[in-house]
């Protein structure tokens, strides 16, 4: 064992390449290396060579030409770094971030194998993989097998582990590895010593991250690793744990156990450089045919980027912005979660949008003041909706939507609503799809709302390629407030921009909004701001009442 303030060689070989340049780095990862020196700098830990060794070693019984440094410098630090004093894990959490084809499937199946072996030591130290589907649950279980079958040295390992097409077992320690996938049922008895997550981005909220996790702490050094690639999900784990590795890096915060391993990109200008590619993936530099896949599908991006748009997302972990998936940058979404003004005594306009009263039913009370804009969001969601299970969004947590457990939505519940802003604001009119108007027409009458006194706007898709150039330009210049609301923030991320038919072979040029996901991913509170954006002339520049002047009292 080293010193507490010597720094093992496999991971001081990865710092130094960061330091000096030798690799192509992002900021995240030269900030951990530094954050890691810090680390053995001022604490008493250390780094079980002995063990990383063996690790190494167990390495070679699969298929790998080589184990990446980057690998080493992860493992190494995530499996075999401890406390001096209690002898418990330095790092017992980590997050790998990595571009597609850097080998995290691979990564996985060998921390396993290290894990099950005598040399972990640790009785019964399962190993449950879990994931959203069966296949990425048991890819690396598969990959574990295969190196285990290998005919030179089937022989040899059979001493030491046993397995079936299902799992993989330990014989000196009892341990277990299964793939689970992603239905929380039935995984309560779960007694993991680590659970690893694959493709954490595809996680929209914690539902199955916390039951799988429960059962950790039963055993010796529970840990948990989350490995993914960047992904479409906004508002989800994926994003709470970057934000989490910000903190860390940037000192604000205590790592508290966790090891953020980042690789990405800094922005989309970057990609045009291929030496930058390893930043996102530093496996890069020893796989030449995965060079040349890279290389084939950054032409193929570039000349139609709307063909391959997971180009910048999946293989060089930068963020979906407005071209690929969403309506605009997540950082301008993100920015809408400003706190709202008093907009008491205000003039907005007000959207509505559903599909059927049988789903999901939002409104969408819009101000404005200059240029800035402010919205107020609310959705009613039916309960004995069939295709409820499918939205895996925590919605009962948020304020902003409220469940209806009836057959459906009661269009008394939208005027009612509107009613009582009416007692706040001075709502002037209302826009929505002229589809829909005829299900909530006598309703909106009832408190005062007509299509013959020009208080309702029926939207038409003409309507909406309009106002989409004005919304982006709110969106580039974050001129949106909409105060914490979830909900919209959601099905913001939920909408995609889709080009308007070609006129005589020429692009129009105007685009109109679709759904991303036609069932699990809602856009109707986003699509309600649309509609009231469709209107929001009738506010001129948004002056309220209270910042009407007093003129007194005049007099003839």
């Amino acid at each position: 064992m080293t010193s507490c303030n010597a720094i093992n060689p496999h991971i001081l070989r990865y710092i130094e390449a960061v330091e000096q340049g030798t690799i192509r780095s992002c900021v995240e990862q030269r900030q951990l290396v530094s954050y890691v020196r810090t680390c053995f700098e001022t604490e008493d830990i250390y780094t079980d060579s002995e063990q990383l060794e063996h690790y190494l070693h167990l390495a070679t019984y699969f298929p790998f030409e080589t184990v990446f440094p980057w690998q080493v410098f992860f493992v190494g630090l995530h499996l075999c770094t401890y406390w001096r004093e209690s002898g418990m894990p330095r790092w017992p959490d980590a997050l790998a971030l990595i571009g597609r084809g850097a080998g995290k499937d691979g990564t996985i199946a060998w921390m396993s194998l290290c894990l099950l072996s005598p040399y972990n030591g640790i009785r019964a130290y399962d190993v449950d993989i879990c994931a959203n589907n069966e296949d990425q649950a048991m890819r690396p279980v598969e990959d574990v097998i295969a190196a285990l079958e290998t005919p030179s040295q089937a022989k040899k390992l059979k001493k030491h582990f046993y397995w079936t097409k299902e799992k993989v077992v330990g014989l000196k320690t009892k341990s277990t590895m299964k793939g689970r996938t992603n239905s929380p049922k039935g995984k309560d008895g779960l007694r993991s010593g680590i659970c690893i997550f694959n493709e954490i981005h595809q996680y929209e909220n914690y539902k199955n991250i916390d039951v799988f996790t429960t059962g950790l702490g039963k055993k010796q050094h529970p840990r948990r690793t989350y490995f993914s690639t960047n992904g479409d999900v906004r508002d989800g784990p994926l994003d709470d744990l970057l934000n989490t590795a910000k903190e860390i890096l940037d000192g604000a915060v205590d790592d508290n156990g966790f090891l953020p391993f980042i690789c990405r990109l800094g922005s989309k200008k970057e990609i045009d450089d291929p030496k930058n590619w390893e930043m996102a993936n530093p496996s890069l530099p020893f796989l030449p045919d995965l060079q040349q896949e890279v290389q084939k599908e950054y032409r193929q991006w570039k000349k139609a980027p709307d063909q391959l748009p997971a180009f910048p997302t999946k293989r060089m972990n930068l963020t979906p912005t407005a071209v690929e998936i969403a309506v605009t940058d997540w950082e301008n979404i993100k920015a809408t979660n400003r706190e709202l003004p008093d907009l008491t005594g205000w003039t907005c306009v007000c959207g509505i949008d559903f599909a059927k009263l049988r789903d999901w039913v939002s409104v969408n009370l819009h101000f404005r003041r200059g240029e800035e804009r402010f919205d107020i969001s609310h959705s009613w969601v039916c309960v004995q909706s069939p295709d409820l299970w499918r939205i895996r969004a925590p919605w009962q947590n948020w304020a902003e939507v409220t469940a209806v457990d009836k057959p459906e939505i009661p269009p008394s519940f939208v005027a009612d609503y509107i009613e009582q802003a009416q007692q706040k604001y001075f709502v002037k009119k209302i826009a929505m799809d002229s589809y829909r108007f005829a299900l909530l027409a006598r309703e909106l009458q009832r408190i005062g709302y007509s299509t013959e006194s020009k208080t309702i706007h029926l939207v038409r898709p003409s309507d909406v390629m309009k106002i989409q150039p004005v919304i982006d330009s709110l969106f580039t210049n974050q001129h949106f407030t909409w105060g914490d609301c979830p909900p919209l923030r959601w099905a913001t991320n939920n909408t995609k921009l889709v080009r308007s038919g070609r006129a005589a072979g020429t692009d129009t040029g105007n685009f109109y909004y679709a759904k991303i996901e036609a069932k699990s991913r809602k856009t109707d509170p986003f699509m309600a701001l649309v509609a009231s954006m469709v209107i929001e002339d009738a506010l001129g520049a948004g002056v309220s009442y209270d910042e009407l002047p007093d003129l007194g009292v005049i007099t003839g």
